[in-house]
């Protein structure tokens, strides 16, 4: 593990105690030599925040899942790991509780800490490009009719989707609406697609994952206009008819700091409730 000199702090301002807490971890950082930015802005432009990821060696996220989603976005060029600190909420991220943090802490300045590395996707639609670490997701604003969207997957025809919309995962993003819309949980090192319908017409289409090589193509095959493209959560374009969305894996990638006391199947466990024994 590189050196950790300079660490970056992102806290969700909309977070109940969010800022006072990075504030305080400021300090305990600063009192032990380290320099730190502290960001608390999240609603500017992504391209805003490049002096801040590219002078930091490590980001500190106060917030929950979204605000980690966030900082991705922000560090993705410049490899710098991402602690992600819980503050309420059922996060699979964040899995660092914040009566936690000063030991984590402790642990990560003396070089003895692990992290996950997550794959991105890349989102391509008439000209406009985005990386994101959970998912694509297309569907009608209201959800008032179904979409027909026809799929491709390296140029071969898969399916046309007659659903309320399509969600196109990293293993990241399995945990996230995909699995809300019964999808597999898949580990976040294991490196694929998953491709998901959102309550098809079709009870035979079932979600799909596949290699992460693979380059999907999704056409909308309906006349009217107003289907949404969300990375991300973030409306990314607007498709008209038999305009196309092309998906692949992103050359970026995203290192999760692990929990020192917990591990994959534990944070499982917890998040969704399974029984402990049998």
């Amino acid at each position: 593990m590189k050196s950790i000199k300079i660490i970056g702090i992102i806290a969700n301002s909309s977070k109940t105690n969010a800022v006072e807490q990075a504030e305080r971890l400021r300090d305990w950082l600063s009192a032990r030599g380290l320099k730190v930015y502290l960001e608390t802005d999240l609603k500017g432009q992504v391209s805003e925040k490049r002096e801040f990821a590219s002078s930091i060696d490590m980001v500190v996220v106060f917030g929950g899942d979204g605000t980690l989603l966030v900082a991705a976005r922000i560090v993705k060029e410049y490899d710098v790991p991402i602690v992600g600190i819980k503050l309420g909420g059922l996060g699979f991220m964040t899995v660092i509780n914040l009566n936690e943090i000063y030991n984590v802490m402790d642990i990560i300045l003396k070089g003895d800490y692990t992290t996950s590395r997550r794959m991105m996707l890349n989102a391509s639609v008439e000209g406009k490009e985005c990386s994101v670490l959970n998912d694509i997701v297309i569907s009608r604003s209201d959800f008032s009719r179904m979409v027909n969207l026809e799929t491709f997957v390296d140029e071969e025809f898969l399916a046309t989707f007659k659903a309320d919309g399509l969600i196109i995962s990293t293993p990241t993003g399995s945990t996230a609406y995909s699995m809300s819309a019964g999808g597999p949980i898949v580990f976040p090192e294991n490196d694929s697609i998953i491709i998901n319908p959102i309550c098809p017409h079709t009870l035979t289409n079932r979600p799909i994952m596949l290699p992460p090589e693979s380059t999907i193509k999704v056409r909308l095959k309906d006349e009217e206009e107003g289907i949404k493209v969300a990375t991300d959560g973030q409306v990314l374009n607007i498709l008209k008819s038999d305009q196309e969305i092309t998906i692949k894996k992103s050359q970026y990638f995203i290192n999760i700091v692990d929990s020192p006391f917990r591990g994959y199947l534990e944070v499982l466990r917890t998040k969704l409730g399974w029984g402990g024994s049998s």
